[in-house]
């Protein structure tokens, strides 16, 4: 099933004219690192212009509860939110954790992206860290 979900996505993201990790390189790595263990952020913690992207996917991955645990369901809330934030960053719609809100403040919105810019990084971002460690 997670196979066929991948390559639905890829394909999406093929089909739809936007590379999620292109828009990752373009518009998000200059403050959020691609991956890094935690040990290493904690080390670098008050270094960073904000969370690593593998810390900020967990985190969203861990506070998006779906009754039932349906994978779908999950990822697509995960789209949506991701989608939003980009555009809407806001303290109250937040999902980080608060000492992350404490250090880095809540990101400036990333306007000018295109709906399918945003699908593809979203995509990118719950895919990436897929069976990731971050320990």
């Amino acid at each position: 099933m997670l196979k066929i979900i991948s390559i639905i996505t890829i394909l999406g993201s093929l089909l739809l004219g936007a590379d999620g990790y292109e828009v990752y390189k373009k518009d998000c790595a200059s403050c959020h690192i691609e991956i890094m263990k935690k040990s290493e952020m904690r080390k670098k913690f008050n270094t960073l212009k904000a969370p690593p992207m593998i810390q900020v996917a967990m985190r969203l991955k861990s506070q998006i509860i779906v009754k039932n645990e349906d994978e779908d369901a999950h990822r697509h809330l995960f789209m949506l939110f991701v989608k939003n934030y980009i555009e809407n960053p806001s303290i109250d719609y937040s999902l980080c954790h608060p000492q992350a809100i404490d250090t880095f403040g809540i990101m400036k919105s990333i306007k000018g992206l295109s709906q399918e810019e945003k699908e593809a990084v979203a995509y990118w971002i719950y895919d990436r860290y897929e069976d990731v460690d971050f320990d």
